[in-house]
């Protein structure tokens, strides 16, 4: 169960996600590559976060952590020690009296006397001390599902830059063969067809770029499970589906409940225990011991009782309840710091969401299309000589541009949903509506 809530923590863009209401906005299609091999598996994020959980040691830190804390707790909770003492007094004596004549044997139980509420404060602590690897472990789960999610979303962008690459080459390869037959005719000369020739060559080369990234990307995320080959060669995710999230303000509401300060909430609790525990120290402990004494001249038994009680333990007591209290001070400090730290990344996250998920959908509706459009008009005209070859090639390249900065803005989305998500510690995904950016119309 936690898998699937970390996972809408950590990303939006699985399948899982689309569900809620939202679709794509014009997703980029993935044009299989020849040099690709033959799929084995499609990977979503579901998965990879199942194997993650698995494997990863990260994840089983604070549960290793919790007998050590459980120990210090069951310590904590015991007494002091009672004394056994024996002593032997006036044997082997010189003068009138030798050997053990007169010697007096005392035999004493002694123990100290808990005051101030040692015992319960120091139970306290070490059970705060318990209590604060809960709100851990959480964060570093966070922590690692989003760093899941974000070399995921890697593999999704390699695969998305071969796709363009793909195009690119597709379209290099009809200026090539109209180039040959312009030359062949005489229509042109041999320069342009040069000149598609190596612009299909560098288009080739950003394929090749993609295919590197993709594998590089993979074995990032394998990684994470600890396995040197990737066991799928294509994942199912889409960078360009881009939800709609909740107000900034609802988003800002649960930065009061997320983990990172719910850690600072339990150094908290240690923090107030240590002070308490401090506190103790200022009532001093009465140390006790009883027994009995025999004489062995008088064969007389006696009992025998005494007590002793540190003088100054207020004062002695004093600089520590300070640093505790300091140390308590400091904690409130620090959280209200790092309240301020998480609103304003939360902030920026949601900004720039926002604006990268307007460029991608304004990309799609406004852009894309009538560069299309414009390069399949310019080939024709080219072809039947209105225009020259370098006008069609501006074209095609600006295409090409107009797709990888879309690509770049998803990503940045994306990445920025992450953030968002990893901040807030749940999916803050709000239903699709006519008036989300990603609109029925934008996605036509």
């Amino acid at each position: 169960m936690w898998m699937r809530l970390a996972a809408l923590a950590a990303v939006a863009f699985v399948p899982c996600a689309h569900a809620q209401g939202t679709a794509p906005v014009s997703p980029l299609p993935l044009a299989a590559s020849p040099a690709l091999p033959t799929p084995r598996s499609a990977l979503t994020l579901d998965e990879a976060l199942a194997r993650v959980a698995r494997f990863h040691p990260d994840l089983r830190l604070a549960d290793a952590q919790r007998p050590i804390w459980e120990a210090r707790r069951d310590a904590a909770a015991l007494r002091p020690p009672l004394t056994l003492g024996v002593e032997l007094e006036n044997a082997l004596g010189s003068g009138s009296s030798r050997g053990f004549d007169a010697a007096e044997l005392t035999v004493t139980l002694a123990g100290v006397l808990e005051r101030g509420g040692k015992l319960d404060a120091r139970r306290v602590l070490a059970q705060a001390n318990l209590d604060a690897l809960a709100p851990q472990r959480e964060t570093a789960r966070l922590d690692l599902m989003a760093e899941v999610a974000r070399r995921y979303l890697g593999v999704t962008e390699a695969r998305a830059q071969l796709a363009i690459a793909e195009t690119d080459i597709e379209q290099r390869r009809r200026a090539v063969a109209a180039a040959r037959l312009r030359l062949q005719a005489g229509a042109s000369p041999e320069s342009v067809l040069m000149t598609a020739q190596a612009m299909l060559a560098q288009a080739e080369v950003d394929r090749d770029r993609a295919l590197q990234m993709d594998r590089s990307a993979r074995v990032a995320l394998a990684a994470l499970w600890r396995e040197r080959e990737p066991g799928f060669d294509v994942v199912s995710g889409d960078p360009m589906r881009l939800p709609g999230l909740q107000d900034f303000d609802g988003l800002a509401d649960t930065l009061q409940r997320t983990p990172e300060l719910a850690v600072l909430a339990g150094e908290r609790r240690v923090r107030e225990a240590q002070l308490q525990l401090a506190r103790t120290q200022a009532r001093p402990d009465l140390s006790w011991q009883a027994g009995v004494r025999n004489s062995r001249d008088t064969g007389n038994t006696s009992l025998v009782a005494g007590f002793s009680l540190p003088l100054g333990s207020v004062s002695r007591a004093a600089p520590d309840i300070r640093a505790a209290e300091a140390e308590l001070a400091l904690n409130g400090v620090e959280r209200e710091a790092r309240a301020l730290q998480l609103y304003a990344t939360l902030a920026e996250a949601h900004g720039r969401y926002l604006t990268s998920r307007l460029e991608v959908t304004r990309m799609a509706r406004d852009v894309l299309p009538k560069l299309q459009r414009a390069e399949n008009a310019a080939g024709t005209a080219w072809r039947s000589g209105a225009i020259s070859y370098m006008e069609w090639a501006q074209l095609q390249a600006m295409r090409i541009e107009a797709r990888q900065r879309q690509l770049a803005a998803a990503i940045a989305a994306q990445t920025a949903l992450i953030e968002i998500q990893r901040l807030t510690g749940q999916s803050m995904l709000a239903a699709a509506s006519p008036s989300d950016p990603v609109s029925t119309e934008d996605r036509q």
